[in-house]
């Protein structure tokens, strides 16, 4: 076997690893992940999966960026062709409430309230996260304001589109409420209809 080729089976192997871990840690938590459940799942012995991370806590960091990666491509990338402001924000929300239907779209949140209360570097990488994903949905805000294309306070509006998904993920996947995302759409709508 070339160089070449070792290197890329062991990138293609990890990527691998990283996305059937952001999948089961959406649905079982990031503790729930196990260097054994996931060789079980890709047919890998444990070391082959060890061998990439190291610990478990690295592994964890590895598949909180990963899902991050997957995030920007589902939410953020596709609204990049839109408008500064107030249509990119439009945007972002759908997009962000469309990923809530996805495998692993619930990750953030549900990695959120699973370390929300636990010091460390996985609660601050999720945090982190978290921050970046409000400063740019914070920064739309502010230009919608400054345009006069909504009226309030930045940090308000923020609060409510938050709110506005996290009800929409807990009737979503909780309660199994086929409205669930009309209901989302329309408070939406209304909290971000031009003044």
């Amino acid at each position: 076997m070339s160089p070449r080729r070792s290197v890329t089976d062991a990138r293609d192997t990890r990527s691998a690893i990283l996305s059937r871990g952001v999948e089961l840690a959406t649905v079982e938590g990031l503790d729930g992940l196990t260097i054994g459940r996931l060789a079980a799942d890709l047919g890998l012995s444990k070391s082959g999966v060890l061998g990439h991370f190291g610990a478990k806590e690295a592994l964890q960091l590895a598949v909180v960026d990963t899902a991050a990666e997957q995030f920007g491509r589902a939410v953020v990338e596709p609204s990049t062709g839109t408008t500064p402001g107030l249509p990119r924000l439009r945007a972002l929300c759908e997009a962000w409430l469309t990923h809530l239907t996805h495998p692993g779209g619930t990750f953030f949140l549900a990695a959120a309230a699973e370390f929300d209360h636990r010091p460390g570097p996985v609660r601050d990488a999720i945090a982190g996260m978290s921050a970046l994903w409000q400063r740019d949905l914070r920064m739309h805000i502010r230009l919608a304001v400054l345009d006069h294309t909504l009226e309030g306070d930045a940090d308000q509006i923020l609060f409510e589109l938050t709110g506005i998904v996290l009800a929409a993920n807990h009737a979503l996947h909780l309660t199994r409420d086929p409205q669930a995302l009309p209901h989302a759409h329309t408070a939406l709508t209304r909290l971000l209809t031009p003044t």
